[in-house]
C-alpha cells in the first residue's frame, strides 16, 4: 500500500493505492466511502482486490470526513463535489501506464454509493462495472423533506460532521432515480435486509432501473456489514469483477 494524492484544480484528493504483484496493465477499482468515512474503511476490500490481480484506490473525499487527509472543509462538501472528486480520480488513473483504462471499476458505500452511481451515469462506458454497498439514494429526499418549509440554515451539525448550505441546496432538484439509469454497464448492489438507513426497497427500485443489475440481499446485515457479511460482500464483488475482466 502507498499513500497517493490526486491533484486537480485547487483540490488535493488523498487516497491509498494497492497494486498487485503482477506486471503490465492491471484492472483498477476506485472505492468511495460513506458519510464521514475515509478510504481506509475499505482496507479489507483493497487488500483482497490486490491479491487477486486488481489494483485498488480508496480515496478520501474533500471535506468528506473529520478524518479526511484530502483538502477542503466539510462545510464545502456536497454530493456534487464528491462526484467531481471521483471523476477527477478516474480521469487521473485512466492515463497511467499501469492501469488498463478499459477495465476500470467503481465501488461505493452508502453516500459513496449514490456518488458512485451519479459519476457512472456521467462517465458511461468508460466504467466497466460498478459495485454498490447499500447505496443511499434516499439522501436528497430525506433532506428535501426536512427543509422544504423551514428553510436551509447556513450550517448543520449532523452525525459528527458540520455541513454547509451547499450540501443541501445542490440537491434540491436532484432525483437520482431519474439519472442513474444512464449508466448501461453491469451493476451489482449488495444490501442488508436489516438496514434501517437505506431500505431494501430503494435498492430494489435502483435494480429495476439499471439495464444490467444484480441485487444481493444479505440476511441479518444492517448499514455496514459484520465481519462475516463483509466476507460475503468481498467474495461477491470479486466474482462480479472476474466475470468482466
Amino acid at each position: 500500500m502507498q499513500e497517493y494524492f490526486v491533484k486537480y484544480g485547487e483540490k488535493s484528493v488523498y487516497g491509498r493505492l494497492y497494486t498487485p504483484d503482477s506486471k503490465g496493465k492491471s484492472p483498477l477499482i476506485i472505492l468511495s466511502h460513506g458519510y464521514n468515512g475515509i478510504g481506509a474503511d475499505f482496507e479489507r476490500e483493497c487488500e483482497s482486490f490486490a491479491q487477486n490481480g486488481i489494483a485498488a484506490y480508496a480515496l478520501d473525499f474533500c471535506g468528506g470526513s473529520t478524518r479526511s487527509k484530502s483538502s477542503g472543509a466539510s462545510s464545502d462538501m456536497s454530493l456534487m463535489t464528491e462526484k467531481e472528486d471521483l471523476i477527477a480520480v478516474v480521469e487521473h488513473f485512466s492515463k497511467l501506464d499501469f492501469v488498463d483504462a478499459d477495465r476500470i471499476f467503481l465501488l461505493g458505500g452508502s453516500q459513496g454509493g449514490i456518488v458512485t452511481a451519479l459519476a457512472a451515469a456521467e462517465l458511461g462506458d468508460r466504467i466497466r462495472g460498478i459495485i454498490l454497498y447499500f447505496p443511499a439514494f434516499c439522501i436528497p429526499d430525506n433532506w428535501r423533506h426536512r427543509f422544504n418549509e423551514t428553510g436551509i440554515p447556513d450550517t448543520v451539525d449532523f452525525w459528527g460532521l458540520t455541513l454547509g448550505k451547499t450540501f443541501f441546496t445542490s440537491m434540491q432538484d436532484l432525483y437520482p432515480f431519474e439519472i442513474i439509469g444512464a449508466y448501461k454497464g453491469p451493476v451489482i448492489i449488495i444490501q442488508g435486509d436489516r438496514d434501517s438507513i437505506v431500505l431494501v426497497d430503494d435498492s430494489k427500485k435502483a435494480a429495476s432501473i439499471y439495464e444490467r443489475c444484480e441485487l444481493t440481499v444479505l440476511e441479518g446485515e444492517g448499514h455496514g456489514f459484520s465481519p462475516d457479511g463483509l466476507t460475503v460482500a468481498i467474495d461477491t464483488s470479486l466474482n462480479f469483477i472476474r466475470k468482466l475482466i
